[in-house]
């Protein structure tokens, strides 16, 4: 594929068979991190929290590979759930969905929620602590409201 400069041109370039696969996952990480900002990294689109920069600030990717659709997360975003994603190949920090199957956008949707809540519940310094609880909690609200 060719260096697409935003996720529409990616998920344009990639293989007709393949575009409704992409487009699904996008739109289950989108319904639960809408205000994520997505851009392209490493050749791929990526999604971090509200344009936070860094490592601490990344949430999710996802690529089309040869054999597979690829997620990448933070190994500490991945790990609880080891157990519950088993059944697909799998590093510390990247899952791998067989081309044949759908895309698991229920599992997709909770990977990134629960990092979302990790990641606004964690402490960085003082002053965003307390913001970001604010937001975990917020999160929560929306997700026992069932919007997310």
């Amino acid at each position: 594929m060719k260096q697409a400069k935003n996720v529409d041109e990616y998920i344009a370039a990639a293989p007709k068979d393949m575009q409704p696969k992409l487009k699904e996952i996008r739109s289950a990480i989108r319904k639960v991190a809408p205000d994520a900002v997505e851009s392209i990294s490493y050749g791929m689109p990526f999604y971090s929290y509200k344009g936070e920069q860094g490592f601490k600030g990344r949430l999710v990717y996802f690529g089309l590979l040869k054999s597979s659709i690829a997620l990448y997360m933070r190994p500490q975003d991945l790990e609880p759930y080891m157990n519950e994603v088993a059944e697909y190949k799998s590093t510390k920090s990247a899952l791998q969905f067989p081309l044949d199957r759908a895309p698991p956008v229920s599992l997709i949707r909770k990977l990134v929620r629960e990092a979302m809540k990790r990641h606004y519940a964690g402490a960085q310094t003082s002053h965003t602590r307390a913001k970001k609880r604010g937001q975990a909690k917020s999160l929560d609200a929306q997700i026992r409201k069932g919007h997310t």
